[in-house]
């Protein structure tokens, strides 16, 4: 057949003659090309009445597509109006109600108006065909989109490779676009451009653009697939050189016929859930530990390292069910008192409940972590900081670690050492939460004032990065060299005394102090925690032995003195031993302890009431101290004696206390006119001042009012009141400034038997600390001045040994002052000064 027939041929085809009114069946998805068959589904009603009127007359219906698949069926309003006329060539019934056939797309048309909906949608439609230029661009295009075709069927996995022949062999422009349009899978909107565009060279040049992108999806697919399949063949082999190696280590005796070392754990590193950054540290080792022969001294360091990642803590934690008043039980059942601890422990838990509880009712993930707390119990030795924090974990559900930091030296000890060294660990605070099982457990940190520094680093700078909140999250020891996460540990450090904790480190944690006990404190805390528990050790009955509370206050006054209770449980149990041996031997079957067998069984009393044994003349008063063992009282002397106006102080005194002693006789002598002390007096006299217990160094201002009273005393011959004690520090102008530790100091006094106590004014706040029972019993003189405060501490009576006062020394007025009002003291007595 020649060119010139097969032109009329395509133009008899595209001039058929159509009916202007054609029924319209609407496509969901898909978009129906001229010169192109494709095959359809049928399933609704009035599809199906459409289908069968198209069967009975000419087969020809109009094809558009459906704006929006997801509608339940093709109207007017959701359909586009340019598609393609068709005719029905096949027809497949199903057994299942749905029609399958198969459509020829023969000319676009453009629907003109709907004339009907029921039984099925008809419309006036127009053709429109498209126009197709013969230049040279249009040639070029085609060429290129047959060639990207061609690439793309290469590419696909999915295109049989005849597709590509069957476009190289369509000259036809229109059929070349609608032919590949029909082979790919494009966008709704973008096949529905193809179809609406006029020209083939527009058509062509979207194509084109269609084809650009399919290609580099597919070669971005495929270069994916290449890289896995590369990493699997990669594993492949290195798994069959593994395996080829083990072989060969077998020939060689150095290996055992069982699973090889290597492979145990690199199953124990995948099985333990470890963090990115640490599960890749640990892969890289193992890399490493089986490229090694096990004689190799490296061999065993990278084991006992994969260990040491193997066996921590990373993602396991305990206790986050929250019971507070389960908490409120335990805490009042393993300690006595200690109020403001406690109540800081549940405002902890509470929070953390609250918060948790809430975030997770409202769906909210919590994005930021809820850092731990970071407690320092600060007080003397025996009140319970360390079995505090026992009770602390019991009360959360967590376990309990404990370090003590007593004598450490090496900064090592806190971060590990590097693998480099011969015998390299990890620091304590790794060994200990590996023995803790967990990564939240409540860690205490004894003695963290007795930290100390040289040569090898400085500890303390060291648990800086461990108990900083914002550091402690990537917490890196120096042997596992990868972080691990401190947030989640609840931190508790104990010390006696804030002076030696550096300041940075002491900046990082919350101050709470534990005073000393009362006397019916610690009466308390014996019946209800250190009897029974002693008992229970010397494998006695409660009905064995009964302890009368009188009994328990003579072993606590006069065999005791401590600001806690560590030696009051030493002496129940060496009572106990007693009581054991008359039981053991059956001389008795029950025992109550009384004064009297305490008497009898302890010895002789070790403490006494000395107070008024110590101030029996002139130039004896008596002070209190704060200790870091709790508060003291000491005595300080005064003596004269010919010489030429010099002071001298003994008694292993610090400098601060000597300038205390000096502003005290610069006072004293300023104001000797009103004292009735004639002031040529100092030019012939020394006077020397001598705190006892010279062994013992004293510092602190804080005397400065004693000293005062104890000079006064002297130079005026009248008796200090044995029943005082006193502390503050004094001016030259006679001022009485605060000082610190007045819970200490009280209770230190109350101990000694001193049931009045001068203070200074400035320090009447601190009087809501002590106790209630301290504030009912023991009476409180507030003073500004030292004038106040002589009145107060200065009885009426002169000593015999006055007499030795030389003359010139006069015992007149000592204060013209009223005397000052007492705080909270129902059985005040009065200043005998008038």
């Amino acid at each position: 057949m020649s060119e010139e027939e097969k032109k009329n041929i395509e133009s008899k085809e595209l001039t058929q003659e159509f009916p202007e009114i054609i029924p319209i069946l609407p496509l969901k998805e898909t978009v129906i090309y001229p010169l192109t068959a494709a095959p359809l589904a049928v399933g609704q009603d009035r599809s199906l009445r459409l289908l069968e009127q198209a069967l009975a007359t000419d087969r020809v219906v109009g094809l558009v597509a459906v704006r929006e698949p997801g509608v339940e069926r093709g109207e007017p309003e959701n359909s586009y109006s340019v598609g393609t006329v068709a005719q029905v060539s096949q027809v497949l019934r199903i057994p299942d109600g749905t029609v399958r056939l198969l459509v020829k797309g023969i000319q676009r048309m453009r629907v003109v108006e709907y004339l009907q909906r029921e039984p099925f949608l008809t419309a006036r439609v127009e053709l429109y065909p498209e126009t197709v230029e013969h230049t040279l661009e249009t040639e070029a295009l085609l060429r290129n989109v047959q060639s990207q075709f061609q690439r793309l069927v290469d590419l696909s996995p999915t295109l049989p490779d005849e597709l590509a022949t069957a476009v190289i062999n369509i000259d036809d422009p229109l059929q070349v676009i609608y032919f590949i349009v029909n082979s790919l899978r494009i966008d709704l909107a973008d096949r529905q451009l193809l179809l609406e565009l006029d020209s083939a060279k527009a058509k062509l040049e979207k194509l084109t653009d269609v084809l650009n992108q399919e290609l580099e999806v597919l070669e971005l697919g495929k270069k994916i697939q290449s890289e896995a399949h590369e990493r699997v063949t990669k594993v492949q082999r290195e798994y069959l050189l593994r395996e080829q190696l083990k072989a060969i280590r077998k020939e060689l005796g150095e290996i055992d016929d069982e699973e090889s070392e290597a492979e145990n754990l690199r199953e124990k590193v995948a099985a333990a859930n470890l963090p990115d950054e640490v599960r890749k540290e640990a892969e890289r080792e193992l890399g490493r530990m089986e490229k090694l022969s096990p004689a190799s001294p490296e061999h065993s360091v990278i084991r006992s390292y994969i260990d040491w990642i193997i066996a921590l803590p990373w993602n396991v934690s305990v206790g986050d069910e929250i019971d507070v008043p389960r908490a409120r039980r335990v805490l009042d059942e393993d300690h006595y008192g200690l109020e403001k601890v406690k109540d800081r422990i549940l405002e902890y838990l509470a929070v953390l409940k609250l918060r948790g509880d809430r975030l997770k009712a409202e769906g909210i993930a919590e994005t930021e972590p809820h850092r731990e707390p970071i407690l320092c119990f600060v007080g003397p030795p025996g009140v319970g900081k360390t079995s505090l924090g026992h009770s602390i974990a019991r009360a959360m559900g967590r376990k309990f670690v404990r370090m003590s930091l007593g004598g450490v030296r090496d900064e090592a000890e806190i971060r590990g050492h590097r693998r480099t060294y011969v015998g390299a660990m990890p620091g304590r605070f790794i060994q200990a939460i590996r023995r803790a099982e967990s990564n939240n457990p409540v860690f205490m940190l004894d003695e963290v004032d007795k930290v100390g520094s040289d040569w090898r680093g400085d500890p303390s700078s060291a648990l800086l990065e461990a108990l900083d909140p914002e550091q402690n999250k990537d917490f890196r020891d120096h042997y596992l060299d990868v972080p691990f996460d401190l947030s989640r540990v609840m931190f508790i450090a104990t010390a006696n005394t804030l002076d030696t904790i550096p300041a940075p480190l002491r900046d990082r944690m919350e101050i709470i102090q534990l005073p000393g006990y009362t006397e019916e404190e610690k009466l308390a805390i014996a019946q209800k925690y250190l009897v029974p528990k002693q008992l229970r050790f010397h494998g006695l009955k409660e009905s064995e032995v009964i302890f009368s509370d009188d009994g328990l206050r003579r072993i606590i006054r006069d065999y005791t003195r401590e600001a806690g209770v560590r030696n009051v449980e030493r002496e129940v149990g060496s009572l106990l031993r007693k009581v054991a041996i008359r039981i053991a031997e059956g001389k008795a079957q029950e025992v109550k302890v009384d004064p009297e067998l305490v008497r009898d069984v302890l010895g002789r009393p070790r403490y006494f009431g000395e107070v008024a044994e110590r101030i029996d003349r002139p130039g004896v008063a008596t002070g209190m101290v704060w200790t870091p063992v709790g508060g003291e009282i000491m005595f300080i002397e005064a003596t004269l004696m010919p010489g030429k106006k010099q002071l001298k102080l003994t008694g292993q005194i610090g400098d601060v206390m000597k300038e205390s002693a000096e502003a005290a006789l610069s006072y004293v002598r300023s104001k000797a006119g009103e004292l009735g002390i004639d002031p040529l007096f100092f030019e012939n006299h020394d006077i020397h001042i001598h705190v006892p217990a010279g062994a013992v160094p004293k510092d602190g201002p804080s005397a400065g009012v004693t000293l005062a009273t104890v000079l006064v005393s002297l130079l005026t011959g009248r008796l200090v009141r044995s029943d005082v004690a006193m502390t503050g520090e004094i001016t030259l102008r006679g001022k009485v400034l605060p000082i610190g530790g007045v819970k200490e100091k009280v209770l230190g006094a109350r101990r000694a038997g001193i049931s009045n106590i001068i203070l200074p004014k400035r320090n009447e706040a601190d009087l809501d600390d002590l106790p209630e029972e301290l504030r009912r019993t023991m009476n409180f003189i507030l003073v500004e001045n030292a004038d106040e405060a002589l009145r107060a501490a200065l009885s009426t009576e002169t000593s015999a040994t006055s007499a030795l006062v030389p003359a010139g020394v006069g015992t007149g007025d000592v204060l013209v002052a009223d005397a000052p009002k007492g705080r909270r003291a129902p059985r005040r007595v009065p200043s005998p000064i008038q």
